[in-house]
Protein backbone atom coordinates (compact mmCIF):
# COMPACT_ATOMS: atom_id res chain seq x y z
CA UNK A 1 0.00 0.00 0.00
CA UNK A 2 1.10 3.48 -0.87
CA UNK A 3 1.98 5.43 2.59
CA UNK A 4 -0.55 8.32 3.39
CA UNK A 5 0.12 11.52 1.83
CA UNK A 6 -0.57 15.08 3.03
CA UNK A 7 -3.77 15.27 1.03
CA UNK A 8 -4.81 12.17 2.38
CA UNK A 9 -3.90 13.04 6.13
CA UNK A 10 -6.22 16.84 4.64
CA UNK A 11 -9.16 14.41 4.13
CA UNK A 12 -8.87 12.44 7.59
CA UNK A 13 -8.67 15.11 9.10
CA UNK A 14 -11.06 17.09 7.57
CA UNK A 15 -8.88 20.21 6.90
CA UNK A 16 -7.35 21.45 3.92
CA UNK A 17 -4.23 20.66 2.66
CA UNK A 18 -2.94 24.34 3.35
CA UNK A 19 -3.82 23.80 7.13
CA UNK A 20 -1.47 20.68 7.45
CA UNK A 21 0.97 22.20 5.87
CA UNK A 22 1.01 25.01 8.73
CA UNK A 23 0.62 22.42 11.06
CA UNK A 24 3.75 21.17 9.99
CA UNK A 25 6.11 24.23 9.44
CA UNK A 26 4.23 26.46 11.50
CA UNK A 27 1.89 24.99 13.85
CA UNK A 28 1.64 28.48 16.05
CA UNK A 29 -0.66 29.42 13.92
CA UNK A 30 -2.69 27.14 13.65
CA UNK A 31 -5.42 26.72 16.21
CA UNK A 32 -4.64 24.02 19.37
CA UNK A 33 -8.04 22.00 18.34
CA UNK A 34 -7.48 21.93 14.40
CA UNK A 35 -3.65 21.13 15.44
CA UNK A 36 -4.45 17.84 17.74
CA UNK A 37 -7.37 17.16 15.21
CA UNK A 38 -4.58 16.87 12.56
CA UNK A 39 -2.29 15.40 15.32
CA UNK A 40 -4.64 12.63 16.14
CA UNK A 41 -5.45 11.54 12.09
CA UNK A 42 -1.61 11.58 11.53
CA UNK A 43 -1.59 9.11 14.11
CA UNK A 44 -4.82 7.04 12.68
CA UNK A 45 -3.41 6.74 8.97
CA UNK A 46 0.01 6.21 9.92
CA UNK A 47 1.20 9.10 7.73
CA UNK A 48 5.06 9.25 7.48
CA UNK A 49 5.59 12.81 8.80
CA UNK A 50 4.49 12.61 11.94
CA UNK A 51 7.45 13.01 14.01
CA UNK A 52 7.19 16.30 12.09
CA UNK A 53 3.71 17.18 13.33
CA UNK A 54 4.77 16.28 16.84
CA UNK A 55 7.95 18.53 16.77
CA UNK A 56 6.28 21.48 15.31
CA UNK A 57 3.37 20.93 17.65
CA UNK A 58 5.99 21.09 20.57
CA UNK A 59 7.95 23.81 19.33
CA UNK A 60 4.57 25.91 18.93
CA UNK A 61 3.15 25.19 22.51
CA UNK A 62 3.11 28.52 24.90
CA UNK A 63 5.77 29.00 27.25
CA UNK A 64 4.52 29.67 31.24
CA UNK A 65 7.18 31.16 33.45
CA UNK A 66 5.98 29.60 36.59
CA UNK A 67 8.21 30.09 40.27
CA UNK A 68 7.74 28.59 43.70
CA UNK A 69 8.78 29.32 46.70
CA UNK A 70 8.97 26.28 49.47
CA UNK A 71 10.74 26.09 52.80
CA UNK A 72 13.93 24.00 53.98
CA UNK A 73 14.76 21.74 51.48
CA UNK A 74 15.90 19.41 54.06
CA UNK A 75 12.44 19.09 55.73
CA UNK A 76 10.90 15.64 53.82
CA UNK A 77 7.67 17.27 52.54
CA UNK A 78 9.24 20.17 51.33
CA UNK A 79 11.71 17.47 49.25
CA UNK A 80 8.98 15.33 48.61
CA UNK A 81 6.62 18.74 47.59
CA UNK A 82 9.40 19.73 44.96
CA UNK A 83 10.06 16.67 43.48
CA UNK A 84 6.27 15.98 42.64
CA UNK A 85 6.29 19.83 40.96
CA UNK A 86 8.85 19.19 39.48
CA UNK A 87 7.38 15.90 37.90
CA UNK A 88 3.36 18.31 37.39
CA UNK A 89 5.73 20.83 35.57
CA UNK A 90 7.59 18.79 32.79
CA UNK A 91 4.01 16.68 32.25
CA UNK A 92 1.74 19.81 31.79
CA UNK A 93 0.02 19.62 28.49
CA UNK A 94 -1.13 22.63 27.83
CA UNK A 95 2.18 24.39 27.17
CA UNK A 96 5.61 24.50 28.17
CA UNK A 97 6.48 25.01 31.86
CA UNK A 98 9.42 26.91 32.71
CA UNK A 99 9.52 26.23 36.75
CA UNK A 100 11.73 27.85 38.67
CA UNK A 101 11.61 26.37 42.29
CA UNK A 102 13.61 27.65 45.10
CA UNK A 103 13.81 26.36 49.03
CA UNK A 104 14.49 28.25 51.14
CA UNK A 105 16.12 27.88 54.85
CA UNK A 106 16.13 31.15 55.70
CA UNK A 107 12.51 31.83 56.59
CA UNK A 108 12.47 35.55 58.20
CA UNK A 109 10.11 38.04 56.59
CA UNK A 110 13.22 40.02 55.09
CA UNK A 111 14.74 37.17 52.93
CA UNK A 112 11.14 35.60 51.93
CA UNK A 113 10.59 39.01 50.56
CA UNK A 114 13.49 39.47 48.85
CA UNK A 115 13.19 36.16 46.96
CA UNK A 116 9.61 36.52 46.09
CA UNK A 117 10.27 40.32 44.54
CA UNK A 118 13.43 38.66 42.55
CA UNK A 119 11.21 35.65 41.78
CA UNK A 120 8.59 38.07 40.81
CA UNK A 121 11.08 39.90 38.01
CA UNK A 122 11.47 36.84 35.91
CA UNK A 123 8.47 34.79 36.50
CA UNK A 124 4.84 35.53 34.76
CA UNK A 125 2.68 33.95 38.35
CA UNK A 126 4.55 32.85 41.66
CA UNK A 127 3.53 30.83 44.58
CA UNK A 128 4.76 30.41 47.56
CA UNK A 129 4.80 29.01 51.51
CA UNK A 130 4.98 31.35 54.18
CA UNK A 131 3.76 32.97 57.29
CA UNK A 132 2.11 36.07 57.57
CA UNK A 133 4.17 39.15 58.23
CA UNK A 134 3.66 43.10 56.60
CA UNK A 135 6.88 42.60 54.57
CA UNK A 136 5.74 39.66 52.72
CA UNK A 137 2.31 41.36 52.32
CA UNK A 138 4.15 44.06 51.13
CA UNK A 139 6.02 42.32 48.35
CA UNK A 140 3.15 40.19 47.03
CA UNK A 141 0.92 43.28 46.90
CA UNK A 142 4.13 44.96 44.39
CA UNK A 143 4.23 42.11 42.59
CA UNK A 144 0.66 42.23 42.02
CA UNK A 145 0.54 45.95 40.63
CA UNK A 146 3.43 44.59 38.01
CA UNK A 147 0.56 42.38 36.90
CA UNK A 148 2.08 39.35 38.54
CA UNK A 149 -0.13 36.66 40.20
CA UNK A 150 0.69 35.49 43.68
CA UNK A 151 -0.91 32.18 45.13
CA UNK A 152 -0.19 31.09 48.64
CA UNK A 153 0.65 27.22 48.86
CA UNK A 154 -0.63 25.37 52.17
CA UNK A 155 -1.02 28.24 54.33
CA UNK A 156 -3.04 31.28 52.78
CA UNK A 157 -1.73 34.40 52.63
CA UNK A 158 -3.03 37.96 52.64
CA UNK A 159 -2.17 41.31 51.01
CA UNK A 160 -4.27 44.63 49.88
CA UNK A 161 -4.57 42.63 46.28
CA UNK A 162 -6.14 39.47 45.04
CA UNK A 163 -3.69 36.49 46.32
CA UNK A 164 -4.45 32.97 45.39
CA UNK A 165 -4.23 30.05 47.41
CA UNK A 166 -3.55 25.74 46.69
CA UNK A 167 -4.21 23.81 49.52
CA UNK A 168 -6.67 22.25 52.45
CA UNK A 169 -9.72 23.36 54.17
CA UNK A 170 -7.85 23.43 57.24
CA UNK A 171 -10.44 24.41 59.53
CA UNK A 172 -12.53 21.18 58.37
CA UNK A 173 -8.28 20.06 58.92
CA UNK A 174 -9.10 21.04 62.82
CA UNK A 175 -12.13 19.03 62.83
CA UNK A 176 -11.51 16.22 61.20
CA UNK A 177 -8.48 15.92 64.08
CA UNK A 178 -10.83 16.71 66.77
CA UNK A 179 -13.38 13.81 65.63
CA UNK A 180 -10.71 11.68 66.23
CA UNK A 181 -9.93 12.17 69.57
CA UNK A 182 -13.68 12.44 70.46
CA UNK A 183 -13.88 8.82 69.04
CA UNK A 184 -10.64 7.26 70.02
CA UNK A 185 -9.93 8.52 73.33
CA UNK A 186 -11.50 6.11 75.49
CA UNK A 187 -12.75 8.97 78.20
CA UNK A 188 -12.00 12.74 77.86
CA UNK A 189 -8.77 14.56 79.33
CA UNK A 190 -6.61 17.24 78.48
CA UNK A 191 -4.97 17.30 74.90
CA UNK A 192 -1.68 19.21 74.56
CA UNK A 193 -1.70 20.63 71.08
CA UNK A 194 1.19 21.68 68.76
CA UNK A 195 1.65 24.63 66.85
CA UNK A 196 5.06 25.57 64.58
CA UNK A 197 4.25 29.07 64.49
CA UNK A 198 1.00 31.20 64.78
CA UNK A 199 1.81 33.46 61.77
CA UNK A 200 0.97 30.32 59.26
CA UNK A 201 -2.88 31.08 58.66
CA UNK A 202 -3.46 27.26 58.24
CA UNK A 203 -2.01 26.16 61.37
CA UNK A 204 -4.39 28.94 63.24
CA UNK A 205 -6.95 27.80 61.37
CA UNK A 206 -6.17 23.87 62.61
CA UNK A 207 -6.44 24.75 65.77
CA UNK A 208 -9.98 27.08 65.19
CA UNK A 209 -11.11 24.08 63.52
CA UNK A 210 -9.90 21.48 66.43
CA UNK A 211 -11.60 23.73 69.40
CA UNK A 212 -14.92 24.56 67.05
CA UNK A 213 -15.50 20.90 67.25
CA UNK A 214 -15.04 20.34 71.19
CA UNK A 215 -17.26 23.49 71.72
CA UNK A 216 -19.82 22.28 69.67
CA UNK A 217 -19.59 18.05 70.67
CA UNK A 218 -17.42 17.36 73.60
CA UNK A 219 -16.82 20.08 75.99
CA UNK A 220 -15.55 17.54 78.22
CA UNK A 221 -11.92 17.42 76.57
CA UNK A 222 -9.53 20.35 78.22
CA UNK A 223 -7.39 21.62 75.27
CA UNK A 224 -4.46 23.10 76.69
CA UNK A 225 -2.58 26.09 75.81
CA UNK A 226 -1.35 25.54 72.32
CA UNK A 227 2.83 25.18 72.29
CA UNK A 228 4.97 26.92 69.71
CA UNK A 229 7.91 25.04 68.02
CA UNK A 230 9.17 27.48 65.23
CA UNK A 231 8.96 24.27 62.89
CA UNK A 232 11.90 23.14 64.98
CA UNK A 233 12.35 19.12 66.02
CA UNK A 234 14.39 19.92 68.95
CA UNK A 235 11.83 22.39 69.67
CA UNK A 236 8.71 19.87 69.32
CA UNK A 237 10.72 17.08 71.38
CA UNK A 238 10.86 19.67 74.14
CA UNK A 239 7.92 20.98 74.35
CA UNK A 240 6.26 17.33 74.05
CA UNK A 241 8.66 16.37 76.99
CA UNK A 242 7.09 19.57 79.06
CA UNK A 243 3.80 18.79 78.69
CA UNK A 244 4.23 15.11 79.53
CA UNK A 245 5.90 15.92 82.85
CA UNK A 246 3.42 18.97 83.54
CA UNK A 247 0.43 16.68 82.73
CA UNK A 248 1.50 13.48 83.12
CA UNK A 249 -2.57 11.52 82.50
CA UNK A 250 -2.94 13.66 79.52
CA UNK A 251 -4.75 11.37 77.11
CA UNK A 252 -3.93 12.82 73.74
CA UNK A 253 -1.61 14.92 71.69
CA UNK A 254 -2.53 17.41 68.34
CA UNK A 255 0.79 18.44 66.42
CA UNK A 256 -0.64 20.43 64.17
CA UNK A 257 2.93 22.25 62.73
CA UNK A 258 6.61 21.68 62.30
CA UNK A 259 9.11 19.58 64.10
CA UNK A 260 6.73 16.55 64.53
CA UNK A 261 10.04 13.86 64.05
CA UNK A 262 10.87 15.78 67.50
CA UNK A 263 7.37 15.17 69.06
CA UNK A 264 7.86 11.00 68.12
CA UNK A 265 10.88 10.89 69.78
CA UNK A 266 9.87 12.44 73.17
CA UNK A 267 6.25 10.14 72.62
CA UNK A 268 8.31 6.88 72.04
CA UNK A 269 11.07 7.89 75.40
CA UNK A 270 7.86 9.28 77.17
CA UNK A 271 5.71 6.20 76.24
CA UNK A 272 2.39 7.46 77.67
CA UNK A 273 -0.51 5.85 79.18
CA UNK A 274 -1.91 3.05 77.36
CA UNK A 275 -4.83 5.01 75.05
CA UNK A 276 -3.29 8.00 74.52
CA UNK A 277 -3.93 9.26 70.80
CA UNK A 278 -2.03 11.18 68.64
CA UNK A 279 -2.70 12.75 65.91
CA UNK A 280 0.19 14.63 63.10
CA UNK A 281 0.54 16.15 59.64
CA UNK A 282 1.41 14.56 56.67
CA UNK A 283 2.68 11.39 55.90
CA UNK A 284 6.61 11.35 55.38
CA UNK A 285 8.52 8.53 56.38
CA UNK A 286 9.18 9.62 59.76
CA UNK A 287 5.08 9.63 60.19
CA UNK A 288 4.36 6.51 58.43
CA UNK A 289 7.32 5.33 60.90
CA UNK A 290 4.71 6.43 63.90
CA UNK A 291 1.68 5.02 62.38
CA UNK A 292 3.51 1.55 62.32
CA UNK A 293 5.34 2.01 65.78
CA UNK A 294 2.09 3.05 67.41
CA UNK A 295 3.77 6.31 68.51
CA UNK A 296 1.05 8.07 66.00
CA UNK A 297 -2.53 7.57 65.74
CA UNK A 298 -3.57 9.18 62.77
CA UNK A 299 -2.27 11.87 60.11
CA UNK A 300 -4.08 13.88 58.10
CA UNK A 301 -1.91 14.47 54.97
CA UNK A 302 -1.98 16.47 51.67
CA UNK A 303 -2.88 14.72 48.32
CA UNK A 304 1.19 15.25 47.25
CA UNK A 305 0.38 14.68 43.51
CA UNK A 306 -2.75 16.59 43.24
CA UNK A 307 -1.20 19.42 45.05
CA UNK A 308 1.63 19.50 42.89
CA UNK A 309 -0.66 19.64 39.63
CA UNK A 310 -3.34 21.71 40.59
CA UNK A 311 -0.81 24.20 42.07
CA UNK A 312 0.46 24.22 38.28
CA UNK A 313 -2.65 24.44 36.53
CA UNK A 314 -3.90 27.10 39.18
CA UNK A 315 -0.46 29.32 38.19
CA UNK A 316 -0.92 28.85 34.62
CA UNK A 317 -4.53 29.93 34.49
CA UNK A 318 -4.23 32.72 36.93
CA UNK A 319 -0.76 33.87 34.74
CA UNK A 320 -3.20 34.02 31.25
CA UNK A 321 -6.53 35.62 33.29
CA UNK A 322 -4.29 38.57 35.02
CA UNK A 323 -4.55 39.81 38.68
CA UNK A 324 -7.22 41.83 37.63
CA UNK A 325 -9.54 38.78 37.37
CA UNK A 326 -9.52 38.05 40.68
CA UNK A 327 -7.48 35.10 43.02
CA UNK A 328 -8.00 31.82 42.71
CA UNK A 329 -8.82 29.52 45.27
CA UNK A 330 -8.26 25.56 45.25
CA UNK A 331 -9.39 23.43 48.60
CA UNK A 332 -8.00 19.92 48.14
CA UNK A 333 -9.71 17.31 49.48
CA UNK A 334 -7.03 15.29 52.46
CA UNK A 335 -5.83 11.83 52.67
CA UNK A 336 -6.15 10.02 56.11
CA UNK A 337 -3.62 7.70 57.22
CA UNK A 338 -3.82 5.12 59.90
CA UNK A 339 -1.44 1.69 60.71
CA UNK A 340 -3.89 -0.51 58.75
CA UNK A 341 -3.64 1.79 55.63
CA UNK A 342 0.14 2.50 55.05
Amino acid sequence: MARPTIKDLAEAAGVSVSTVNRVIHEAGAVRRPTRERVLHAAEKIGFYGLGSIERSILDSRETHRLGILLQQGGRAFYRDLGEALRRAAREFSDGKVELSLEFLDDLSPDNVSNRLTDLGTNCESVALVAAEHPLVSDAIDSLIRKGVPVAGLIAPLTARGSVGYVGLDNWKVGRTAAWAFDKMCKAPGEIGILVGNHRYRNQELNESGFRSYFREHNSGFTLLEPMSTYESAAVAREMTEQLFAEHPDMCGLFISGGGITGALAAIRSCKPREGFVSVGYELIEPTRSGLIDGSLTMVISHPMEALAKETIATLVKSKRSGPDAGALTVNLGFEIYTSENV
